[in-house]
């Protein structure tokens, strides 16, 4: 089976639809497919539901999606570095499932993991809570979480072999396999394609089994989100 296209639009194609579940690797803009994104963009699908940890910045990564109009609903953990997504947000104009950080990696992680549910104290006592299932274990309150299973997940990886097995760099592996794993299509966006075998088995962080298309990207831009410099004495 060739896993691989020609371009993200190529990757996109026959498998992203209007009203879809997506997931979308990366922390910020570290580790995000830039490029995926891009072409999801330029397809115009819309009235996506994302399940990302934040929903990139404005003008760029996600952000390019928000001011398309392209997402009705974000499932994230941290919302404070866009602009867009608060006005949208406070204008009711766009939906949130606020979740806390962990949660959220764990929804993803018990969807590829195929349990559908799961109990935690993140949460409990909190709007966060709202509507949910909750239970005592050993004299504690815990709420019930469901898992989630993307239709599509967009991922980001250093490296992938033919077969799709990846490597991740650094912490830009971030939510990237836990997305890759849940999502029922996983398309994943790298800088580097080598032959299978020349990964070595210990530096693989993700079997190519939960990956279905691989697009090369050898030059993403890899913005900053925040850039601090520290002043020297005397400079």
């Amino acid at each position: 089976m060739n896993k691989l296209f020609p371009s993200a639009a190529a990757a996109l194609q026959g498998v992203v639809q209007d009203g879809q579940l997506l997931a979308v690797g990366g922390f910020g803009l570290c580790g995000i497919p830039e490029a995926l994104i891009e072409a999801l963009k330029a397809s115009g699908t819309k009235n996506l539901t994302v399940i990302s940890n934040n929903a990139g910045v404005d003008g760029f990564g996600l952000g390019k999606l928000l001011e398309t109009r392209q997402i009705k609903k974000m499932i994230s953990s941290y919302v404070g570095e866009n602009k867009e997504f608060e006005r949208q947000y406070l204008a009711n104009e766009l939906e949130l499932e606020f979740t806390p950080q962990g949660t959220l990696a764990e929804k993803l992680r018990a969807g590829g993991a195929g349990i559908p549910a799961f109990f935690t104290k993140t949460g409990v006592g909190t709007i966060v809570a709202e509507g949910k299932e909750l239970r005592e274990f050993d004299g504690e309150t815990y709420v019930m979480e469901r898992s989630l299973v993307p239709d599509v997940s967009l991922v980001k990886a250093a490296v992938a072999d033919k077969s799709g097995n990846l490597r991740f760099n650094l912490t830009a592996r971030n939510f990237n396999p836990a997305a890759a794993m849940a999502g029922k299509v996983c398309i994943v966006e790298v800088e580097k394609i080598v032959e299978v075998g020349e990964l070595a088995p210990d530096d693989i962080h993700l079997p190519g089994i939960y990956v279905h298309r691989i697009v090369l990207n050898a030059n993403p831009e890899k913005r900053i989100e925040k850039r601090t410099i520290t002043e020297k004495a005397g400079a």
